[in-house]
């Protein structure tokens, strides 16, 4: 009986995770769709009934995995925007870092601009700066083995908002640069007291 109720389960779980791996491959192919109308459309005047038709789904089916329109952008910026962390935690230097990181937008520039420009409520770059304070002050405590002080988590913050800013002028076009001139105007930009605790820490 112990034996028939390990296997209920051992099948039960099996069975949740594929649903939950066939959900998450069903929302990528309406992002991907999504990204295909966005080449033809501005996103205001996008429907789910094009997003659907491109993706060879149901309505249904976007419904099941999505609020609207608005909600897959949310959702497939997340991604993006955690992956393109990911390629910035793989550079040694904060330099090398926001290379990859610019380089990792500007693949999927479409979509980052689609997403700040529709940000009315600021939430994207509010995620984005989160993300950005929470990977320095890693990198920070991290080396320092200790939390950081106020008065450096000023200034990091400070130093963040700034960088979110010029990061969403060169998405949007506003600020032309390269991947490369735009990581090194972001790290000429730190405050000198940040510039210098980075540097003791081997981080620049």
């Amino acid at each position: 009986m112990k034996e028939m109720t390990r296997n209920h389960i051992d099948i039960t779980g099996s069975r949740t995770k594929e649903l939950r791996e066939s959900s998450e491959s069903m929302k990528y192919r309406l992002a991907d769709a999504m990204k295909q109308c966005m080449k033809k459309s501005p996103v205001d005047k996008i429907t789910v009934k094009e997003i659907v038709e491109e993706c060879h789904t149901t309505r249904q089916t976007f419904y099941r995995n999505f609020q609207d329109k608005y909600d897959l952008i949310n959702w497939y910026f997340d991604k993006i925007l955690l992956e393109s962390f990911e390629h910035m935690g793989e550079g040694k230097s904060v330099y090398e870092g926001l290379v990859n990181k610019f380089c990792y937008i500007q693949q999927e520039k479409l979509f980052f601009k689609a997403a700040f420009k529709n940000d009315n409520q600021n939430c994207l770059r509010d995620h984005d700066f989160h993300l950005i304070l929470q990977f320095y002050t890693s990198r920070i405590e991290g080396k320092t083995k200790r939390k950081i002080s106020e008065h450096l988590k000023f200034l990091l913050e400070m130093y963040c908002q700034g960088s979110i800013y010029m990061t969403v002028q060169w998405v949007l076009g506003r600020t032309k640069a390269t991947p490369e001139e735009m990581a090194q105007r972001l790290v000429d930009a730190m405050p000198a007291e940040l510039e210098k605790v980075f540097r003791e820490l081997g981080l620049l």
